[in-house]
């Protein structure tokens, strides 16, 4: 949350957000709270762009906004309920409890109904085929499959192809390549920065033996 204050702050609501997401994903907490701040400031004017992957958590949060765009190699993934990095599904007794106490299906079902899906007449039954699928372990079989833009497309995402603008491409992929590069060349785990070069970054601290 932090992150996201510092990269927001004096950004102007009214011109919408660009959000470039690339996260294996992570707190369902953590997630809504960020949804929440960032719809309370845009609204639903928010594009989520996934030049590579968005999974899990990154997954949820990709679907709160307006619209998707993903590239051809781009890839979302379940959103089923983990229990200490086990799927609840595969443990019976405890999959009920998982899912009521973290609310999970229902939050984001109430998500893309109001948001991505808002106005539309059938959206209440396109949400709860998009959460039945991405949302039950029986179904994706494992919590890091990747689902192609055909895939989500094909689940009633509101979606698009990165590939059809040439300067976003452009644009999205040399962010994203110096992204990359910059955690493969130090210790950075998490950056979070917008395009006024305000930036947060996370870093571990490496022992050399």
């Amino acid at each position: 949350m932090t992150g996201f204050m510092a990269s927001i702050h004096k950004l102007k609501p009214e011109t919408g957000l660009d959000l470039i997401l690339h996260t294996p994903g992570g707190s369902l907490a953590a997630t809504e709270a960020v949804v929440t701040y960032l719809r309370k400031k845009f609204g639903h004017d928010i594009r989520a762009i996934v030049p590579q992957l968005a999974m899990s958590a990154g997954t949820m949060m990709a679907l709160a906004s307006e619209k998707v765009i993903m590239g051809k190699h781009s890839s979302l993934g379940p959103i089923d309920p983990q229990v200490n990095g086990v799927p609840a599904h595969g443990i019976i007794e405890e999959f009920d409890t998982a899912v009521r106490e973290t609310g999970q299906n229902n939050s984001f079902w109430t998500g893309l109904k109001s948001g991505m899906l808002a106005g539309q007449k059938d959206g209440s039954s396109i949400a709860k085929k998009i959460v039945d699928e991405l949302g039950d372990h029986a179904v994706t079989k494992s919590h890091d499959r990747h689902y192609s833009i055909d895939q989500i497309e094909r689940l009633g995402v509101r979606v698009s192809e990165l590939e059809t603008d040439n300067k976003l491409q452009d644009l999205v992929l040399s962010y994203h390549h110096a992204a990359i590069q910059t955690f493969a060349s130090s210790n950075a785990v998490k950056i979070i920065e917008n395009h006024r070069e305000i930036s947060y970054i996370e870093q571990i601290t490496v022992n050399k033996t």
